[in-house]
């Protein structure tokens, strides 16, 4: 089947007028005898007997008791068979286009006539005879009368079909569609014909002539109400008969009684469906199911209802509908949720909200995202903007040397005064405004400053050799709108305020817990003071991490950053109820050949969304590694290809090899290696190909364990843990082979974390995740400043991590302080220490 356009169709009715008269003129001629002499077509050829005699040597009796001449028989056989081509040709197209099955042996015919006189002229005796003559006369006489009764039927079922107005010039429509007055279709095989016409107002008018068939899938409920509609829609033409008529004043050829017998659907749902169909009513006709229940009053009640307790799921509130009378079913609420768009709502909060009876608020992990998206958008603003513009300097020294040459000096400016403060001195001020740079606010660092009053007060506190002594200090007035203190003393170096204890103190009992790993209650007994007082000592270092950027300028990185985690301790939290609630996890990022403390933090919990925010908090301090060194935590794998893309991700081979030998032990026992030797010899052969020296003998000793698959998951299913892990983790553990930068293990994140635990294990916790976040930015501190011993290695050996890292921190007190070297501790300490 094809579609026809209007020229093609017009071309093809003439052309196929013409063919017809045609063929039925050349099977009137055949039919007759008279066919026209061709080469290529019609060829009759008359029978022409050929006789050769001669002489034979000796005297041979025929069997049959006559002569034969075969090659006359052959070659009048071998001239002729076009013909009977032809016309078997002709009969087999005819047979199939009149459209009656099991008449296609006609086209034998011509082939039994052909061979039948070919039998003749090969054996002329039995070819004279009148029985064999009028024979082959009745099956030529059949073989024509075929072919011309199948093309009077052909072109009698041609005519009839030919639509009426061929070759009129269509009108075409206004509206762009089909042409209007014209019938367009298409034909197929048997007769089959569908034509679409359009009138003037766009009505398409659908005609159909012949047998169909249509296949729908009853178990669908859209499918079969549009098979009812399209049955519905068919009209006979000039049909006239009585019975009610459809909305639409018409009176269908199938009527609603015998559709709804034939679906098996109720006749009021077949008039509501044709009631859709007119008003358009889309929602309620796609719906995917019906009944008496779902009416407008019906549906609004049911998502009045869902509205109240949206934490309720389908079958909850098809029960609380139940206790009130109603016999609506589940499938009938969740198709109402589904075409309201109710159900499509309440996912979207379920996603976003933890709905529930108690509480109506924002997921955690949801926020989380959120979070991380704007941190992640804020970081690739701030490295697209390029940090902090570049400070330039003009250049005065050119003037200064004239006004110099003239005796010129500078007058001394003197300080705009704003007017309301001028104001408030007039009138009520007993402060004096002081030189500005002098004096700073000691809480938020302006120097917009004055003098409060004229009388100093008297400041009291302990010096170095443990003596009280006394300072004269004066107020200010703090004029910066933001600061919240308004006003402040100006003391002298090393004096804190509301504290007879000096910085000396504090650095001392620093010093003193972090340098030695130390308790509180053994450093307040050295120092003289109570444990909270040192507690807060100590803890006044850590409300934020070592700014390194702001410090100097610049953030130093060999590019090889390894990433671990820990859990630790925190009693007080708000954690639910559950398993691990008390742990939360330690997140560290160490410089691999420096050992410097990138960075620091701690999470409540481990997951991937903590994971994220380590990186991006990483990356936001301004380091954009080469190499990232993680164990074989799988949600490593796509966040380091996110937040840093052109990072390499390597995987700890210790790490490998320790879950190896793991699942070893687990598939085969603790003594596997004295009871099975195989099996320590495929350990071994795992643990040989990270000996490898090259990518390429590291692949060949790969390739061979893994050809050992099938004999040892034959024998044991729970080895294939070890080819598993083994493959999954191959490509990020290869990459460190024959690598000069991409180091094979972990161990800097290791050996950090060691030192952590020697300071953590003296108190074994922390009372809450604040802090817990104070005591990791006093760890980071003391950490980088504090050198290696001597007898580590030769190469960090007396440096601490920020000078392997390249920064110049001699000149630095902090670095002293860790050295052991400029502090000078107070006399207090040592009173009660004895020297023997």
């Amino acid at each position: 089947m094809q579609c026809i356009t209007e020229r093609e169709r017009w071309y093809r009715d003439w052309g196929e007028v013409v063919h017809t008269l045609a063929v039925l003129g050349l099977a009137l001629l055949v039919a007759t005898g008279r066919a026209p002499e061709s080469l290529g077509g019609w060829v009759v050829c008359p029978a022409r007997v050929v006789v050769l005699e001669g002489r034979r040597k000796g005297r041979q009796r025929s069997k049959l008791g006559c002569g034969l001449a075969w090659r006359a028989g052959w070659g009048w056989m071998r001239r002729s068979w076009r013909v009977a081509a032809l016309r078997s040709g002709a009969l087999l197209v005819l047979a199939s286009s009149v459209g009656r099955q099991g008449i296609e042996w006609v086209c034998l015919l011509p082939w039994v006539v052909w061979v039948w006189r070919g039998m003749g002229i090969a054996w002329p005796r039995l070819g004279q005879q009148a029985l064999y003559r009028a024979l082959g006369r009745m099956w030529e006489g059949g073989s024509r009368w075929a072919l011309m009764g199948l093309g009077v039927v052909w072109l009698v079922r041609r005519g009839a079909e030919w639509p009426a107005g061929i070759g009129a010039q269509p009108k075409r429509s206004g509206i762009g569609g089909l042409p209007t007055g014209m019938c367009l279709g298409v034909i197929g095989e048997g007769g089959s014909y569908v034509g679409v016409e359009e009138d003037e107002r766009g009505w398409y008018h659908v005609r159909l002539r012949g047998e169909f068939e249509l296949h729908v899938d009853g178990k669908v409920a859209l499918y079969k109400r549009v098979a009812v509609i399209f049955l519905g829609l068919l009209d006979v033409a000039q049909e006239r008969r009585g019975g009610r008529r459809t909305r639409d004043g018409r009176t269908p050829f199938v009527r609603q009684e015998q559709l709804a017998a034939w679906f098996g659907v109720p006749q009021p749902h077949i008039s509501r469906w044709n009631k859709y169909w007119l008003e358009e009513d889309w929602q309620r006709l796609l719906s995917q199911r019906w009944g008496e229940v779902l009416t407008e009053e019906v549906r609004r009640r049911v998502i009045e209802s869902w509205v109240k307790f949206p934490w309720w799921t389908a079958e909850r509130l098809r029960q609380h509908l139940r206790g009130q009378g109603s016999r609506i079913t589940l499938r009938q609420v969740k198709q109402i949720a589904q075409e309201s768009g109710w159900s499509a709502v309440r996912q979207s909060l379920q996603k976003v909200y933890q709905v529930n009876a108690e509480a109506f608020r924002p997921r955690e992990e949801w926020l989380v995202e959120q979070l991380l998206a704007q941190v992640e958008s804020l970081v690739e603003q701030l490295e697209a903007w390029g940090g902090l513009t570049a400070e330039q300097h003009a250049a005065l020294v050119d003037l200064e040397a004239q006004g110099a040459e003239l005796g010129l000096r500078a007058a001394a400016s003197v300080r705009p005064l704003p007017w309301p403060l001028r104001m408030e001195r007039l009138l009520f001020g007993q402060w004096e405004w002081v030189e500005k740079g002098t004096v700073r606010c000691i809480y938020c660092g302006t120097t917009e400053v004055s003098r409060k009053s004229r009388k100093p007060r008297v400041k009291r506190y302990v010096d170095e050799q443990g003596n009280e002594r006394e300072v004269e200090v004066y107020r200010y007035y703090c004029h910066n709108p933001a600061c919240q203190y308004k006003t402040f003393t100006n003391l002298p170096p090393s004096l804190i305020p509301h504290s007879k204890w000096t910085l000396h103190h504090r650095l001392a009992a620093l010093q003193q817990y972090e340098w030695s790993h130390s308790v509180y209650r053994c450093t307040s007994q050295m120092l003289g003071v109570s444990k909270m007082t040192v507690y807060r000592w100590v803890r006044g270092f850590g409300y934020q991490l070592l700014p390194v950027a702001a410090l100097f300028g610049v953030v130093r990185s060999s590019g090889v950053v390894g990433i671990d985690e820990k859990y630790v301790l925190v009693p007080k939290n708000d954690k639910p109820e559950g398993k691990m609630k008390r742990w939360m996890y330690l997140y560290l990022a160490v410089d691999s050949y420096t050992y410097d403390l990138l960075h620091v933090e701690i999470y409540p919990y481990n997951t991937k969304q903590s994971a994220r925010a380590f990186l991006l908090a990483l990356r936001a301090k301004g380091y954009h590694p080469r190499v990232i060194v993680t164990d074989l935590r799988a949600d490593y794998r796509d966040l380091v290809a996110h937040v840093f893309p052109k990072a390499t991700h390597h995987e700890c081979i210790f790490h490998a090899l320790q879950d190896v030998h793991k699942h070893l032990k687990d598939a085969y026992g603790a003594d596997y290696a004295e009871k099975q030797p195989h099996v320590a010899a495929l350990r071994d052969d795992i643990d040989h190909i990270f000996d490898a020296r090259t990518k390429r003998t590291a692949w060949r000793r790969y390739e061979a364990v893994l050809a050992q698959r099938e004999v040892f998951v034959s024998q044991r299913p729970e080895a294939a843990a070890v080819f598993d892990l083994l493959e999954r983790h191959w490509p990020t553990l290869v990459n460190a082979i024959e690598s000069r930068h991409i180091p094979a293990t972990n161990n800097a994140t290791e050996e950090v974390i060691r030192i952590f635990n020697q300071h953590y294990k003296t108190f074994c916790g922390f009372e809450s995740i604040e802090t817990a976040r104070v005591y990791l930015a006093v760890f980071e501190k003391v950490y980088r400043f504090t050198p290696f011993s001597d007898d580590a290695q030769e190469r960090v050996r007396g440096k601490c991590p920020l000078e392997l890292a390249g920064y110049e921190v001699r000149k630095l007190p902090m670095a002293h302080l860790f050295r052991g070297l400029a502090l000078q501790w107070p006399a207090s300490a040592f009173q009660e220490v004895s020297l023997t």
